[in-house]
């Protein structure tokens, strides 16, 4: 995924014609510029894709690596809580160190921790690489458009970015099928690590391409500062709530596991009373004035903590409850994935701004009654559980859950100043990995805990009450979007 960072206005191509105007119409993108964007573009698919097809790899992970039942929930977090962690300092840290530096240091990483992630010889292993993995791509990823930015001319700069989003689509629908067909294939007997190691050719490439390509300066501000006090609170607030969340159940939920969600939320809150006094905050006091921004999170937060247990509970439900193989399991994600990338098309182009709130309204009504359509398969499992019966509802909450993404990220950023939008899309994005973090330890402790020893039918029953928690989440967040304004800003800039 993209995200914006702030910087200094984008230099121009030099021409042979000193004047402003002659500039701005004969400057053409080199070709090195759209080597970048091919370099970055790679590096966005390298984390989606790493970041939705290890959900179809799981129940493989576990059956490997053993770790209990706990293992499949880490495996996924720390990931994304990492990732979420980064996303909020590693735009500052490019301001300070250098963006060609820190993409460049990202990439390396994050192909190292692929091949340790292929290489695992324990559950416990595969964890610790898996989070190093997620710091690794949050310190890439921040950096990519901020230097695309500076490699294209302003009035070439939506034209190149055009193509990303129908191509970003594309990797999502096809990233399920993709896992099975892998994990189906067993290149030279590697099974789920072949998900891992994939990622290794592609990011030797772009390192080097990118160490050719990238500019030397990207846009960075001297006078940037890192808040070591709100970062340090932000980070042990995370971890205190995530580590329980996911340990608690295995462990029988001591007073320990309370007493430290019970810390997490106080150095929440100590973290916001910390920003309002520092002078080089983490997170620009102004856009926590901003209704639209904070009403906008809140709903980010209810919707992809759903949005990320539904994906992690039909694989558990579908692998580890009915014995399907991986292909299987992939190719009934197809229609979730289809509804979802074409949902994303309509809305970009047409619903969003024509419908603005609405759409939001819309978009979490389908996802509602998509995950009331799954429960109501799933109880009636005993008619005949197939990729069939299951596609109707799967794509109705594809559908559902695609109208969402473009309106609520307008709505959060569109009123945002130039100063801010950098911050704002960070914590957008670190918002949306942090919450799907929290969804996949939350309500898969809920499936595990209620399917106990997984057999079909445990783990279906299991599945029931996951999609009606998640349908209920859904419905909350619904009651939300009232309080947001009819339409955002940028529908009307």
């Amino acid at each position: 995924m993209f995200v914006t960072t702030p910087q200094a206005s984008p230099p121009q191509a030099p021409t042979p014609d000193s004047r402003p105007d002659a500039r701005l119409s004969d400057a053409r993108p080199s070709r090195a510029a759209w080597l970048v964007l091919v370099v970055v573009v790679l590096a966005d698919l390298m984390d989606l894709i790493d970041s939705s097809i290890a959900n179809l790899a799981g129940p493989s992970i576990h059956a490997d690596l053993g770790g209990g039942q706990v293992t499949v929930q880490w495996v996924l977090s720390a990931y994304t809580a990492t990732f979420a962690l980064g996303l909020v300092t590693s735009g500052r840290l490019g301001d300070l160190l250098g963006r060609r530096r820190l993409f460049l240091l990202g990439m390396t990483g994050f192909t190292l921790t692929s091949l340790a992630c292929g290489l695992a010889p324990n559950a416990t292993f595969l964890i610790v690489a898996r989070a190093l993995q997620g710091l690794c791509g949050s310190v890439m990823i921040p950096q990519g458009l901020a230097l695309v930015k500076v490699v294209f001319p302003p009035q070439h700069l939506r034209k190149a970015l055009t193509p990303v989003g129908p191509l970003m689509g594309l990797t999502m629908v096809g990233g399920p099928v993709l896992a099975g067909w892998l994990l189906h294939l067993n290149l030279f007997g590697a099974e789920w690590r072949s998900i891992f190691l994939i990622n290794v050719p592609f990011g030797l490439v772009a390192a080097l391409l990118g160490s050719r390509v990238m500019p030397r300066s990207g846009g960075e501000d001297p006078d940037a500062r890192l808040d070591l006090t709100g970062i340090g609170l932000l980070t042990a607030a995370s971890a205190l709530l995530v580590v329980p969340l996911i340990q608690g159940r295995e462990l029988g939920w001591p007073v320990w596991t309370y007493a430290m969600m019970a810390a997490g939320l106080v150095l929440f809150a100590l973290f916001a009373v910390s920003q309002r006094r520092s002078p080089h905050p983490v997170v620009a006091p102004t856009l926590l004035r901003k209704r639209s921004f904070v009403v906008g999170l809140v709903i980010v937060a209810g919707f992809y903590a759903s949005l990320s247990a539904f994906v992690l509970v039909v694989n558990l439900m579908l692998q580890q409850g009915m014995h399907w193989t991986p292909l299987r399991t992939g190719l009934t994600l197809l229609p979730w994935a289809l509804g979802t990338a074409v949902a994303v098309l309509l809305a970009g182009a047409v619903l969003a701004e024509k419908l603005g709130r609405a759409a939001l309204h819309l978009g979490l009504s389908l996802a509602v009654l998509g995950l009331l359509g799954l429960w109501w398969s799933v109880a009636h499992w005993d008619t005949g559980l197939t990729v069939w019966t299951l596609s109707p509802a799967l794509l109705l909450t594809g559908f559902g859950s695609g109208l969402v993404f473009v309106p609520l990220t307008d709505f959060i950023i569109g009123d945002a100043t130039p100063e801010e939008v950098g911050t704002g899309a960070g914590l957008l994005n670190a918002v949306q990995q942090f919450a799907g973090a929290l969804g996949v330890a939350a309500l898969g402790t809920v499936f595990y805990a209620r399917a106990g020893h997984l057999t079909p039918h445990s783990g279906l029953t299991a599945a029931q009450l996951v999609f009606a928690l998640a349908a209920a989440l859904n419905l909350l967040t619904l009651s939300l979007v009232g309080l947001l304004p009819r339409h955002s800003q940028q529908a009307h800039g």
